[in-house]
């Protein structure tokens, strides 16, 4: 269903808030107990919590997700994860393209300013202002921490919405030192129909429908140092970049 009337479209989005905020409000008492086990045993215990809504979230509204892999995925691994950013669905999409792996997400500070959900939000993200860069200097410091503890991470090279019309918007650097410095192998995921399913343009344009995660090849970077990150930010780019114009992903403008 790609396309909806405006005033449907706009009971339907009322709809979908009221679910998103009901669901949020359910799991809360049981975030607010988790969060004494700690940030990392308390975090995971609260990313199982979120699976749980955006689970409830998307069967609500329609959007029927799964996933795909291109070759098997290891879960006992770990990962820095990359992914193209094109939506607002791309909270709950996330998790429900990662179920079987302990992640921390690398999100915008300013979310944690959205009542009740951000609330939530900042226990499980690791929150960085990208305009300043002191801030930023230290989520990478708190990123690569959490993954000394073993758990992966899951970062946006393209760092906001991508608003080219291409498949994707230039890199920055911090996913490819990150992966470098701490050894850790890349696995990009690409989210195939999260701008048909609420595009950035507007926040009444979500409507039900599929929702597709592809697992990529991960890339190693076993032995590369910090004069590699152009080659390997690159490589990682031609690799998205083609398989999202294989797919056809709906955003790619001619």
């Amino acid at each position: 269903m790609r396309y909806l009337s405006i005033p449907i479209q706009i009971v339907f989005t009322f709809y979908a808030f009221l679910i998103f905020t009901t669901v949020l409000v359910l799991i809360l008492p049981f975030v607010l107990a988790a969060s004494f086990f700690g940030t990392i045993r308390g975090g995971n215990y609260i990313y199982r919590l979120c699976r749980i809504w955006a689970k409830s979230f998307l069967w609500s509204i329609g959007i029927f997700h799964r996933n795909s892999f291109e070759v098997p995925h290891d879960i006992t691994k770990q990962y820095v994860f990359v992914f193209n950013h094109i939506s607002y669905l791309d909270a709950p999409l996330i998790l429900k393209a990662i179920q079987n792996q302990h992640i921390r997400v690398l999100g915008k500070a300013e979310l944690a300013n959205i009542p009740l959900f951000g609330y939530i939000y900042k226990r499980i993200v690791v929150m960085v202002q990208r305009d300043n860069a002191e801030h930023r200097a230290k989520s990478v410091v708190r990123l690569k921490a959490v993954l000394r503890t073993g758990i992966s991470i899951m970062i946006s090279p393209e760092g906001t919405f991508n608003l080219t019309g291409k498949p994707l918007k230039d890199f920055y650097d911090g996913a490819f030192k990150i992966a470098i410095e701490t050894q850790t192998a890349i696995k990009p995921i690409l989210f195939l129909d999260a701008f048909d399913r609420m595009s950035y343009k507007s926040v009444i344009s979500l409507r039900p429908g599929k929702s597709r995660a592809v697992y990529l090849d991960e890339i190693k970077v076993k032995g590369l140092t910090l004069n590699d990150v152009p080659l390997l930010k690159e490589k990682v780019y031609k690799i998205m970049e083609e398989k999202l114009i294989a797919y056809n992903a709906g955003w790619i403008k001619p």
